[in-house]
């Protein structure tokens, strides 16, 4: 298709590019421009109809939307911040440095820039900077075809009508109401007999991660913000929830493979950023690896008197390791999905030591018999690596599991608890614990 296009607009048949580009949909079209020139961008994009303009800008990327700002008129501009809804229009000037937020601003309404300002104000990740104020609100002395009547003159602008939001004269929440129930009542039914008083809501300052928690716990489609005094602001939508989902999992896994958290896509970001995003906690990692180096040389004279006790200190280690990444693996994931509480951390280590103990066991005899009876180590030496192989699970799984619930409770993020920072601390005490039953076992 991308093709196509270009002969289209080389040979000046902008009209059939139009037609070709108009029978796609909005997210295709924004997938398409990710693969053209910025003059080609530039093209297509000025030849699509006004409101598919502003939806197809809302879908690409924010490299392509700052190319379009800066290089179209102060009249297309308008245009576009009068089409996107709120929310898409914060979420661009979010990203935008201070020269393109200025040239749209300037071609917005006082009405739209002073609630453009308003947003921009709230913490970034909050609700206050994802919610939209397009949504339907209702009083619940209306009857349902009043409501109905409503929802037809004012909720073309909007962005659901799905559910809509019973309030007073003074804009605090009093309920729910969904198109479908509105749809299936009596004309004459009042609003107050048929919203849902028990309704479910966040306010302007929670944060991002909350909001995915309780839509996924409860289902939703939408849900209600409210300020300090639970007056309705605003709605936040399930189409940003997914994008806050696809974010905090993706923070979660580079915080998790020991690196600094970036938002940038992998193809869109400059070596120097992808080298200082990991640089940093490769250095303390390093520098914390420091810690069994200097267990092996406190044992120098264990190794010394049988040296091969070096020969296994690889599989302790890489064992504990595993075994410590895999509990703490869970254990984020479960917290991310509101699973496990901070109150559960007895539970949780409960439950590892359990598990620590079978997998602990069934590893220990599977080395002891590997190491004793094919390597034909001698019996004094297969003990203390099967024991140590035992120890260094059991500890493994129940560092593994407790270290995540420990730092949130400590107000850190728990993805920093995983793999890497895991294997460091289990391989010194796997080290420890290893040459500890060396030294017993072995009498020196």
């Amino acid at each position: 298709m991308a093709d196509i296009l270009i002969d289209l607009i080389r040979q000046n048949k902008f009209q059939q590019a139009r037609n070709e580009i108009l029978r796609m949909n909005v997210v295709d079209i924004a997938q398409l421009l990710e693969e053209l020139s910025n003059e080609h961008v530039l093209i297509i994009f000025r030849i699509l109809p006004k409101e598919m303009a502003a939806e197809v800008f809302s879908y690409i990327s924010f490299d392509q939307q700052r190319y379009i700002i800066e290089s179209i008129t102060d009249k297309e501009v308008q245009s576009i911040v009068d089409e996107l809804f709120l929310d898409d229009a914060i979420d661009f000037l979010e990203e935008m440095p201070a020269n393109i937020v200025k040239k749209v601003l300037k071609n917005t309404d006082e009405a739209t820039r002073k609630l453009i300002n308003q947003f921009l104000n709230y913490p970034e990740s909050s609700a206050g900077s994802i919610m939209t104020i397009e949504y339907v609100d209702l009083k619940k002395e209306m009857t349902v075809d009043q409501a109905l009547g409503h929802i037809r003159k004012t909720g073309v602008d909007k962005e659901t009508i799905n559910t809509c939001y019973v309030i007073d004269s003074n804009r605090k929440l009093e309920g729910i109401v969904s198109i479908r129930k509105l749809i299936l009542s009596d004309g004459e039914t009042l609003i107050k007999d048929i919203m849902n008083t028990d309704k479910i809501f966040i306010h302007t300052l929670d944060d991002q991660e909350k909001i995915a928690m309780l839509f996924k716990k409860y289902d939703l489609l939408s849900m209600p913000v409210v300020d300090n005094e639970n007056r309705l602001v605003g709605i936040i939508t399930i189409d940003d929830v997914v994008d806050i989902i696809d974010q905090e999992n993706t923070e979660d896994f580079q915080k998790m493979a020991g690196m600094q958290p970036s938002e940038q896509e992998y193809l869109k970001t400059s070596i120097g950023t992808l080298a200082k995003n990991r640089i940093i906690w490769l250095l303390v990692l390093m520098i914390s690896a420091t810690f069994t180096g200097n267990i092996i040389r406190g044992f120098e004279d264990v190794l010394q008197a049988v040296v091969i006790l070096a020969a296994f200190i690889p599989m302790l280690m890489d064992t504990g390791g595993n075994a410590g990444s895999q509990s703490s693996t869970m254990i984020i994931r479960g917290m991310a999905l509101g699973e496990i509480e901070l109150s559960d951390m007895a539970k949780v280590v409960w439950k590892e030591l359990q598990v620590s103990l079978i997998v602990g066991t069934a590893l220990a005899v599977f080395n002891f018999i590997r190491i004793y009876f094919f390597e034909r180590v001698q019996f004094e030496i297969a003990l203390t690596v099967a024991l140590s192989l035992f120890l260094t699970v059991v500890l493994a799984k129940v560092i593994g599991g407790a270290l995540p619930i420990a730092a949130k409770k400590l107000k850190l993020d728990p993805a920093i608890m995983a793999s890497p920072l895991i294997t460091t601390i289990v391989d010194a005490v796997a080290l420890i614990a290893y040459f500890s039953m060396a030294s017993w076992f072995l009498g020196l």
